[in-house]
């Protein structure tokens, strides 16, 4: 089942349309307050989420949702008419794993959403992933250092979970983003390299296992190096 928050009609009836189409379930919802109602009977195996909505700013019901212990693993996909590189910032750091701008073609769009859940479902992988003294328990969501439990946002964790996928292997900036952000754009906002900084200092000492590697991108290595 996949859930549309849309205020616009027209625009949730010829998404609920396309995905129809092609083989989805689907709910459509005027506002955040009855997409929230509906999530307390049934989750979603995907949600499709506009900014711009009469009740609530969709960044801040993107936010409630990746707050939630039974939501914050469902797969969200901004579409909305904003598309300002700032935007885009915002939706993906705040946890959306895709962002497609009106006006979109339905091919896109129906491509699009199966990207996501093709990626979102091979990333279910094992439940407890480990490195070193780092442990990741992907049921729970839960990230422990040697033992102590450490607050990750949701895009330091989904980071973390990557590097420790690809121990040893050097992955470049472009790959990062793209397996993380779902995009391979950097501009000037220097996004990664703030994420690495406060990922390396939540792990504390283990955060030094996370190797800069100059022009190229980063590593996480066995022998401790940090920002060498």
């Amino acid at each position: 089942m996949i859930y549309i928050v849309e205020d616009d009609t027209n625009i949730c009836e010829l998404e609920q349309y396309a995905l129809k189409n092609n083989g989805f379930e689907t709910m459509g919802f005027g506002d955040g307050k009855s997409f929230f109602a509906a999530c307390q009977k049934q989750l979603p195996e995907l949600v499709i989420l506009d900014i711009m909505l009469p009740d609530q700013n969709g960044l801040d019901i993107l936010k409630l949702f990746r707050e939630g212990i039974e939501t914050r693993n469902i797969p969200v996909v901004m579409v909305t008419a904003k598309d300002s590189e700032i935007d885009v910032v915002k939706c993906l750091d705040q946890g959306a794993d895709d962002y497609i701008s009106k006006p979109f073609g339905l091919m896109e769009f129906i491509s699009r959403i199966r990207a996501v859940l093709r990626r979102t479902q091979k990333q279910g992988g094992d439940v407890i992933q480990t490195f070193r003294e780092i442990q990741m328990d992907a049921s729970a969501r839960r990230v422990t250092v040697a033992g102590k439990e450490v607050d990750l946002a949701y895009k330091e964790y989904e980071l973390l979970r990557f590097f420790i996928e690809n121990p040893n292997k050097v992955l470049s900036r472009e790959e990062l983003m793209n397996r993380v952000w779902n995009t391979d754009f950097s501009g000037e906002s220097r996004t990664l390299d703030i994420h690495i900084r406060t990922l390396r200092q939540k792990l504390g000492s283990a955060g030094n296992y996370i190797h800069t590697v100059r022009k190229v991108g980063y590593q996480l290595a066995y022998e401790a190096g940090g920002e060498g």
